[in-house]
């Protein structure tokens, strides 16, 4: 479910499948999955979803994005993340509320705004395992067409991918007990992918920025309620 979600709002199945994993597994081996996982899912997509990748966005929001996971990934062995997952919750909650009540308005799409989207993007990818919305919210801007956005967005998280895959097993975050799950997560990210491309070719052009927004919605509130349970556990 969360691959054919995330397929659909075009940001990647982390955003979903991080909260809910973190019921099951320990943060650090979630982290490590969760980017064995989106190498498949993204791959997939970028295969279904070939009709175009914007190289202009792929170059100035993926640098930034590929930079900072790395340094967001290093963090992620010395820092708690639930205050970070909190805030991140909370910022996205706001902004997609905001975009949802102002629907016409337009924000700027200049080369500062997709650095400070990557930017933010890839450290929160790197050190809370979840970035991609954040993405959603400064690709959104562009009003790419539906297969565009969804292709772009997966050749950024790529390099994401393979850059804090890279971290996370320095960091000892793949061991025996949690790599048997990798199989079955890959197969799943193809077939959640495809799915969801099934989905989103019914779905209207004008309605896909807005449902993505309400799926950020959904993972901005998500992300502040996980934290505080854990807190009363």
């Amino acid at each position: 479910m969360a691959e054919i979600i995330g397929t659909v709002g075009g940001f990647g199945s982390s955003v979903f499948f991080v909260p809910i994993a973190n019921f099951y597994l320990d943060f650090h081996s979630v982290l490590g999955i969760t980017a064995l996982f989106h190498l498949s899912s993204n791959i997939s997509k970028i295969v279904l979803f070939r009709d175009g990748i914007d190289k202009k966005l792929l170059i100035n929001i993926g640098i930034p994005s590929i930079i900072f996971v790395v340094i967001g990934g290093m963090l992620s062995d010395k820092m708690g993340s639930s205050l970070l997952e909190m805030l991140l919750g909370c910022f996205l909650i706001a902004l997609s509320i905001y975009f949802l009540i102002n629907n016409n308005v337009q924000i700027s799409t200049g080369k500062s705004q997709m650095f400070f989207g990557g930017a933010i993007s890839g450290f929160a990818s790197g050190l809370i395992g979840t970035g991609g919305a954040v993405r959603g919210i400064t690709m959104s801007a562009f009003n790419l067409e539906k297969s565009v956005y969804v292709a772009t967005s997966a050749a950024i998280d790529l390099g994401i991918d393979l850059s804090r895959t890279v971290v996370y097993v320095y960091n000892g975050y793949l061991n025996k007990t949690n790599i048997v799950y990798v199989p079955v997560l890959l197969l799943i990210g193809f077939i959640g992918t495809y799915l969801g491309k099934k989905i989103l070719n019914k779905l209207p052009q004008d309605k896909f920025k807005m449902s993505s927004l309400i799926l950020i919605l959904i993972i901005g509130i998500v992300s502040i309620i996980r934290p505080i349970m854990q807190l009363f556990n």
